[in-house]
């Protein structure tokens, strides 16, 4: 014999979730670009500090805000990626105000903002991020926590997926998916230009951007200058 149906009816959250994303796919123009990852520099500085770091800030050192942290430093480099579309025009704003989608308990989506990201560091980034969330899932964001973003990343990577499509977050014009990071083999090259394989920590990064505002070409640089910046800088300088 075979169950009944089941009609689940949609909670608030969800409806508002919900509205959101058709409204969105109603209005911006998707395109994705996906690149892969070496985190092995940042996985080094993170087993070297992470327990200091979370006696310290109190919340574990993970690969979300390196990644927040190089998204805001490539739109330096690449500012139409901070941006929204207007009559006729591109808005390109002058802060970068970071938001980061957090799950509700499978109940829906919501995002609150790191403001004014381009003025901090790795460690505050970690930590306001760490505190929004904590609030969201409690619900305790104000109405300032949850407006005013002009970038998002959605957070996926720590389930193991491979690649996520996501959807923009009107009205920006980007959106960052971090997918998950897993020991795989790669080929490295030495300072004489010996190739080798070695075992790194790697994942995927997948851009989906609006095409009314700018085009592939210009979506791909940013993303490489973003995983540029992941795989090269000294990360253990800003912890």
């Amino acid at each position: 014999m075979h169950g009944a149906d089941t009609s689940v009816p949609f909670n608030k959250i969800r409806k508002i979730t919900a509205e959101h994303m058709v409204r969105s796919l109603g209005t911006s123009a998707h395109a994705y670009v996906s690149v892969q990852v070496d985190y092995e520099r940042i996985e080094r500085v993170r087993t070297a500090h992470k327990v200091q770091f979370k006696a310290e800030e109190g919340t574990s050192l993970t690969y979300l805000p390196f990644v927040a942290r190089a998204l805001v430093d490539a739109i330096a480099e690449y500012p139409l990626l901070n941006a929204s579309v207007g009559e006729g025009e591109l808005v390109v704003h002058g802060d970068v105000h970071l938001g980061v989608a957090v799950d509700l308990d499978h109940e829906g989506l919501i995002v609150p903002v790191v403001h004014h990201a381009q003025d901090k560091r790795l460690r505050a980034i970690a930590r306001e991020v760490a505190e929004l969330a904590d609030r969201a899932h409690h619900r305790k964001l104000s109405a300032d926590d949850i407006t005013g973003g002009t970038v998002t990343i959605t957070n996926v990577g720590f389930t193991g997926t491979e690649i996520l499509l996501p959807i923009i977050n009107q009205p920006q014009v980007m959106i960052l998916s971090t997918d998950g990071v897993a020991r795989r083999p790669v080929v490295v090259t030495d300072a004489t230009g010996t190739e080798s394989i070695a075992i790194h920590s790697v994942g995927n990064l997948t851009l989906g951007w609006d095409h009314r505002a700018f085009d592939g070409a210009y979506a791909a640089r940013f993303l490489a200058r973003v995983r540029e910046i992941l795989e090269t800088r000294d990360w253990a300088a800003e912890l």
